[in-house]
């Protein structure tokens, strides 16, 4: 939970599906930030918006929509040419973070959905990697409570030992927290477990699952 009880932290979802992936960062994101201080924007599914509803406050309209004062915003946008800071965070109400899964090498969609439509908010960078939204939103919280970015050790790259023959790797950076990497543990699960019939099924049907289908958990 953040110490800044004032600071809301806004996830503007804009994935096409509740997956289970962005499920299990999103729901970390939770535990990180605390459910009364995360807001999900955009999220125009009514079942899913139930579902997250377990996570924190829900909004089908997009956060460029809703009566948040962009002078006291900060969006996390990796184009931004500023990093954030400690002292950003005086006067600031929210932290907007997109609620999208990472792209190797990223494609700037931060700015494209979020950023150029909020023109007064503050843009900040959490650095050259790219992060997880859990990830991002730990970062912003420490920060938050005074921590500077240079501080909080990182881990860039993580490799997922399947079985003895299989590895993922997952090219992103990940906060170290007590000497090991911020992720969720029901993600890593997934990833070593049932990943793999959920890209059977993207196959089959054009499109990952959502985690309010008959078909998945």
């Amino acid at each position: 939970m953040s110490k800044n009880r004032s600071l809301f932290f806004i996830i503007e979802h804009l994935e096409p599906v509740l997956g289970k992936w962005v499920w299990f960062e999103y729901k970390n994101a939770s535990k990180i930030v605390g459910h009364e201080n995360l807001i999900f924007t955009n999220v125009k599914k009514l079942e899913e918006a139930k579902k997250l509803a377990k996570l924190g406050s829900v909004f089908n309209k997009s956060v460029r929509e809703l009566p948040f004062s962009q002078r006291r915003m900060i969006v996390l946008d990796p184009n931004a040419k500023k990093l954030l800071e400690p002292k950003d965070f005086k006067n600031i109400s929210c932290v907007v973070i997109g609620g999208i899964l990472g792209d190797h090498p990223p494609l700037g969609r931060t700015e494209k959905f979020i950023s150029r439509f909020l023109p007064s908010s503050m843009k900040r960078s959490l650095g050259k990697h790219q992060f997880s939204i859990d990830g991002s939103a730990y970062l912003a919280r420490e920060v938050s409570e005074g921590r500077k970015l240079e501080e909080i050790p990182v881990k860039v790259g993580l490799n997922i030992r399947v079985d003895k023959y299989y590895t993922i790797t997952l090219p992103f950076a990940f906060p170290i927290i007590n000497k090991k990497p911020l992720i969720s543990k029901e993600l890593v699960n997934y990833l070593k477990k049932g990943i793999v019939k959920d890209e059977e099924m993207m196959l089959k049907n054009g499109k990952i699952p959502s985690i309010v289908d008959n078909a998945s958990y």
